[in-house]
């Protein structure tokens, strides 16, 4: 049994409770516990929580860390059609509905033709629970996708799409990973993970499998051998208590498998679902919680900050407050623009906003390799043509033709 936060209602904060110090021991490397977790979350000052997330970023990465990473990547959704209904989703149709749609293998592709001819490195292959759609589906599409770009990474899916698909076809979720990473899987995106602490879980994905049940089916893969990232899914009425827990146990299956090879949160977006924006987390909880898991997941090596749900200067500001990512040009994304997320950006202005927060870009492999270190201003890219979204059927100016004609960049 693990020793884990129970999940009270934003009790008061102990009168006597030394946050510097915690601060400190964090910034020498020290590990702190849930309980010094949430009081530095509640209470702590947003400067100094920021400048102990920073110390220990820059003592992770001590001879690197002036710099900060990107990648260029592309979702490729395959189908809207889900059984599952987050209440938070917008993307989602009933698979009875005449909204439905699924993409041919062809128009996939296509698709990551166009993804490598702009220099992107991976994919994130990512739809609904289709009723139909076993783990044979995704062998017969991983597989061709490698057959025909041996290059592209392809970084996708979670514990939810193994759950269900293992269902789907009769097979535990261990065959199921075996198979699919057989087939070309090179890592999971860590989808689905929402919040795991069972309440607010329930309360906005009531068919998704438990909190319990995604990070088992993410060790069993870590144990094969097969990586992952981990979410979380900010502003849907969690507590500040539950934030954390969520924190907690990733910590607790990261110290057995080391497999999380880094740690994205980003904030609900409002339009288009059931859930209509009751609840939104702020800006300050946000760079809060990009501070408090870079000082609390002392196991995990990266914190990714999101410039898509959040905006381009708070994604910069994470650069910060812990974070030694800023995510990816996203060459096409449907889902999250689905709810609501109307930020976009190009390549040039990226590599613009890392360096104008005082790093020196780097475009980045799936596993964190530099791949392109942007020392030299004058040397940087020019292409206006690695532009996000420039395909995405969710926003104007997207295409939803199969032919995708790229836009230029403002």
């Amino acid at each position: 049994m693990h020793a884990h936060l129970s999940l009270r209602r934003d009790a008061p904060v102990p009168e006597n409770a030394d946050l510097q110090s915690v601060l400190d021991r964090a910034a020498e490397g020290g590990r702190i516990t849930p309980e010094e977790a949430l009081d530095l979350y509640r209470s702590a000052p947003l400067h100094a929580l920021g400048s102990a997330a920073d110390a220990v970023r820059r003592r992770r990465y001590a001879g690197t860390e002036h710099i900060a990473t990107y990648i260029i990547e592309r979702n490729i959704n395959y189908t809207n059609a889900c059984v599952t209904a987050c209440k938070f989703c917008a993307f989602y149709a009933s698979p009875k509905s005449d909204k439905v749609w699924t993409r041919d293998l062809d128009d996939i592709l296509r698709r990551c033709a166009e993804t490598v001819e702009l220099g992107g490195t991976q994919i994130m292959f990512q739809g609904g629970h289709h009723p139909d759609y076993g783990v044979e589906y995704y062998e017969e599409h991983f597989a061709a996708i490698k057959k025909a770009f041996p290059q592209l990474v392809i970084h996708s899916l979670g514990a939810s799409e193994v759950e269900h698909m293992a269902r789907i076809s009769g097979v535990t979720p261990e065959e199921a990973i075996r198979r699919i990473h057989d087939a070309g899987l090179d890592s999971f995106a860590g989808a689905g993970a929402e919040l795991l602490p069972e309440r607010p879980r329930k309360a906005i994905a009531p068919l998704k499998e438990s909190g319990e049940r995604w990070l088992e089916i993410m060790e069993t893969a870590h144990g094969l051998g097969v990586e992952s990232t981990a979410t979380m899914l900010m502003g849907t009425g969690e507590t500040n208590a539950e934030r954390i827990e969520h924190l907690r146990m990733i910590r607790d299956v990261q110290d057995r498998t080391g497999g999380f090879r880094a740690f994205i949160p980003y904030t609900y977006q409002p339009e288009n679902n059931t859930l209509k924006g009751q609840t939104q987390a702020t800006i300050f909880e946000y760079l809060r919680m990009i501070a408090i898991a870079r000082i609390f997941l002392d196991n995990v090596a990266h914190i990714q900050g999101s410039w898509l749900t959040t905006g381009k200067e708070i994604g910069q500001l994470s650069l910060h407050y812990g974070a030694d990512d800023l995510g990816s040009v996203m060459l096409e994304e449907n889902v999250v623009s689905s709810a609501g997320a109307k930020h976009r950006s190009d390549r040039m202005e990226l590599i613009d906003l890392i360096r104008k927060a005082g790093r020196v870009p780097a475009q980045r492999a799936t596993t964190y390799e530099h791949l392109v270190v942007h020392e030299d201003p004058a040397m940087d890219p020019v292409d206006d043509k690695v532009v996000s979204h420039f395909s995405s059927t969710a926003i104007d100016g997207g295409s939803a033709h199969p032919e995708l004609t790229l836009i230029e960049a403002n």
